[in-house]
């Protein structure tokens, strides 16, 4: 079982960029495909990006493509979001969980499994 942390979340002005950390234990990370997902308070948890176990396979979210990227270090068993160009509509508590396999199809949160605590972003007008 993977164990995961979200890091590098806060607070920043509509337009700027924040890059998220997932940090995962376990000697299988690079066995597993990535993914993120998002929660607003009083919204359902939202589909946002996975990657590929290689990394070379990307699939985001329409409502963040372009301006999104995940990417993965193997070695450093961390996963990263960086975001760009944030609005105000993508405020949320943002998680990372391990999935068996990437998609290339909006997943369900349910597959993947558990994610870590999650970590805070909030853009302001």
């Amino acid at each position: 079982q993977v164990q995961l942390v979200e890091s590098g979340g806060g607070l920043v002005q509509a337009g700027g960029s924040l890059r998220l950390s997932c940090a995962a234990s376990g000697r299988t990370f690079n066995n597993y495909a990535m993914g993120w997902f998002r929660q607003a308070p009083g919204k359902e948890q939202e589909f946002v990006a996975d990657i590929s176990w290689s990394g070379l396979r990307t699939y985001y979210a329409d409502s963040v493509k372009g301006r999104f990227t995940s990417s993965r270090d193997n070695a450093k068993n961390t996963v990263y979001l960086q975001m760009k160009r944030l609005n105000p509509e993508d405020s949320a508590v943002y998680y990372c969980a391990a999935g068996p396999k990437f998609y290339s199809a909006t997943p369900r949160a349910a597959d993947f499994g558990s994610g870590g605590q999650g970590t805070q972003v909030t853009v302001s007008p």
